[in-house]
């Protein structure tokens, strides 16, 4: 398979988000975003189609806490990163 580059964009509310939440949900989106860039189907993220009418997708930050981003061509746009609830 061919490896395209990724850019990766912010949402000033992932931001935010990040910002407080926990230190240890911190570390595990770092390098849950690495698998990311690295393969979107990596099994560790879970990504699936969250949202169809606005293309959101989900993926898994830890057993609790999920991220929500948007994909538009190479370029992954961060919307949230919240607790998920049970």
């Amino acid at each position: 398979s061919e490896a395209f580059e990724v850019t990766i964009r912010y949402t000033d509310k992932f931001r935010k988000q990040y910002a407080k939440a926990p230190e240890r949900v911190r570390a595990a989106f770092d390098k849950q975003l690495r698998l990311l860039i690295e393969n979107i189907r990596h099994p560790s993220l879970q990504v699936k189609k969250f949202d169809t009418t606005d293309e959101i997708w989900q993926g898994r930050t830890t057993l609790s806490w999920r991220f929500y981003f948007q994909i538009d061509g190479d370029t992954y746009s961060l919307l949230s990163i919240t607790a998920h609830p049970k």
